[in-house]
């Protein structure tokens, strides 16, 4: 990650389309160093062009204040510059927001009336220290019998050859991960630049250096490209700012505990691959979004720094029109499948809760439905098979469905594990529900199999994933493959 420069210079003017906060994305031609340097003579005071390190892009931010709004052709008629594009609004898949009045109404009186204690004014917890590894422990999980998808898929009974190779990462780029929790902490990916002893002989884990030279300093854990530090946690929105106006629950814990919680340490649940890695990688905030350049920050750490899987349980219904193929995010993908590492997506919960055809609709959910080969789009299924009422499908463009209702995983509270989101009796009750929940299934059954069979592709795994699925008529005419994820043919494949 590189700044490049903050700059003087005069303002555009023309015709103009707006760019929220002064944030847009520029693609540079491949001297893209000295083309930098020509675009930000060109700029506004106070403005910082960064590097993206994919494809030439750089992301441009302006200063509040400096101007409203950008020309694009202005901008695009300058030296070396190929494409300019807003830096998109990337969101979770779920939203819990109540937006029926008279629900929120209710809500409200309730809260005033202070019905609901504690409930919205508990602040956001400050990002705990990087532990080490926990207490292991040893015995049986004992919530298991509570996670319906596992059961079904086979997934304990697979595990007869491995649960997951350590050396096998899983980036989860999503909300953060509480890399505290009992069930995770042993599962941390651990950057072996970033951990040991030093020269000097200080803990390399909180030097201050950045001892591997990846360009992010005591990155023990992964990166939290939301805040810009070394603390990848997952931040929860408050009940009452989640009710209102939308927000994290703590979805990144609950979907690296579908990839891979710990197994057989006497405690909670077991993720599909419950041996392998998890890399914390946090674009969206607790307010439930991020853009498309932390995105794309989140995607090329997780490729350069080892992960061999990546579950991305998040996107937007459609591309901006101002941005048809929106060039930076679809860019990054394909350096991803350049570099060999599945791109498992979320194929998107519908329009306010009612899923729809991403092959017809005139805004399918990406990236999911973007059409490189290294992306495995997941539907949603419920216990009894069939397709959430609120997942997406195509089939064209999504390949499987997998566990996605009523999802029993890690969680951030104080409870540490639930299905349940939100529970106001007579009120209000949600679930875990989502193409986000059904998303790391695949992703940790992936990492599995290629644990198994180290000498294959990406396109092997793919392949294996698909052809070994458990034939499902929901999915006939729905999806790619006609079927649901089954981790014990695939482990038999």
């Amino acid at each position: 990650m590189k700044v490049l420069g903050i700059i003087l210079a005069a303002v555009f003017s023309g015709s103009l389309w707006a760019a929220p906060n002064g944030d847009i994305l520029v693609k540079l031609a491949s001297n893209a160093k000295t083309n930098a340097v020509t675009l930000q003579s060109r700029l506004p005071m106070g403005t910082v062009v960064e590097d993206l390190g994919v494809a030439g892009w750089v992301r441009v931010k302006v200063p509040a204040g400096q101007f409203t709004a950008f020309h694009n052709n202005s901008i695009m008629s300058l030296p070396g510059v190929l494409k300019v594009t807003p830096n998109h609004t990337i969101s979770l898949m779920a939203n819990w927001k109540v937006t029926d009045p008279a629900m929120r109404t209710k809500l409200m009186a309730k809260i005033k009336a202070g019905g609901l204690p504690g409930l919205g004014d508990e602040p956001a917890p400050d990002n705990p220290a990087i532990p080490g590894s926990g207490s292991g422990g040893s015995g049986s999980d004992p919530m298991y019998n509570k996670q319906w998808g596992m059961n079904q898929m086979m997934v304990k009974e697979s595990w007869v050859n491995t649960k997951g190779n350590p050396e096998m990462v899983v980036a989860v780029i999503d909300t953060g991960v509480d890399y505290t929790h009992e069930d995770l902490v042993d599962n941390m990916w651990r950057n072996p630049g970033e951990t040991g002893l030093d020269a000097q002989g200080r803990d390399r884990a909180s030097n201050g250096i950045d001892d591997d030279g990846n360009g992010y300093i005591d990155d023990v854990v992964g990166w939290d490209f939301s805040s810009n530090d070394n603390k990848p946690y997952d931040l929860t929105a408050s009940l009452m700012d989640m009710l209102m106006g939308g927000g994290n629950p703590g979805h990144g814990t609950h979907c690296a505990g579908n990839v891979a919680a710990r197994s057989d340490n006497g405690k909670g649940i077991a993720g599909v691959a419950p041996n392998v890695r998890i890399m914390a990688l946090r674009f969206i905030s607790e307010k439930g979004q991020g853009t498309t350049a932390d995105a794309i920050k989140a995607i090329k750490y997780a490729v350069d720094n080892g992960a061999k899987v990546m579950s991305n349980s998040w996107g937007s219904e459609g591309d901006d029109p101002r941005d048809p193929d929106t060039g930076a995010l679809k860019d990054t993908i394909q350096m991803a499948q350049d570099r060999g590492v599945l791109f498992i997506a979320a194929a998107g919960n519908g329009h306010q809760g009612k899923g729809y055809d991403n092959d017809s609709d005139p805004k399918p959910a990406v990236p999911a439905s973007y059409n490189h080969d290294i992306i495995v789009s997941v539907a949603a299924l419920d216990e009894s098979g069939k397709l959430g009422s609120f997942s997406n499908w195509g089939a064209r463009s999504v390949d499987l469905g997998a566990p996605g209702v009523k999802v029993f995983s890690t969680v951030t509270q104080k409870e540490k594990y639930s299905d349940t989101v939100i529970d106001i009796p007579g009120m209000i009750t949600a679930t875990w529900d989502g193409t986000s929940m059904a998303t790391p299934h695949v992703a940790g059954a992936a990492a599995l199999y290629w644990s198994l069979h180290p000498e294959k592709n990406w396109r092997e795994v793919k392949n294996a994933v698909l052809s070994s699925v458990k034939r499902n008529p929901v999915m006939n005419g729905k999806s790619t493959s006609g079927g649901q994820l089954d981790v014990g043919a695939l482990m038999k494949f």
